[in-house]
């Protein structure tokens, strides 16, 4: 008799634990989202309730969607996309400064490889 009663209860008790379980769990993309200040954050919270019914069939895309936004850079791309496209005009600045710089070099070596040849030369002829 007492097992009957304590089997229950514990049937109870993890059914209820189940049940909050997957609860928190649904909710996980909206913390994300208010952590970050997500401006569909609400949308996300309803949206999460929705994945309730169809048996979080939605729940990954939220979890996206809470995940892409960012509130120093927004959705990102643009800001994104403007960065690379400075960085790539840096690069580009810094590859032609090293080739002028490997020119100089060689310049360089060139003249100071000149007057020891015309040195040697000199010496060969006095000889």
């Amino acid at each position: 008799m007492f097992l009957d009663y304590f089997a229950l209860g514990l049937l109870v008790f993890v059914a209820l634990v189940i049940f909050y379980g997957i609860i928190v769990i649904h909710d996980i993309p909206y913390e994300i989202a208010k952590e970050r200040e997500h401006p569909h954050q609400d949308a996300i919270h309803y949206a999460g309730w929705v994945s309730l019914f169809t048996l979080h069939a939605i729940w990954p895309f939220l979890w996206i969607w809470a995940t892409l936004w960012r509130k120093e850079r927004g959705w990102g791309f643009k800001k994104l996309e403007a960065e690379q496209h400075d960085m790539h005009h840096r690069v580009d600045a810094l590859i032609d400064k090293v080739e002028a710089l490997q020119q100089e070099v060689e310049q360089l070596k060139q003249a100071q490889s000149a007057p020891t040849m015309s040195a040697e030369k000199n010496n060969e002829e006095e000889q």
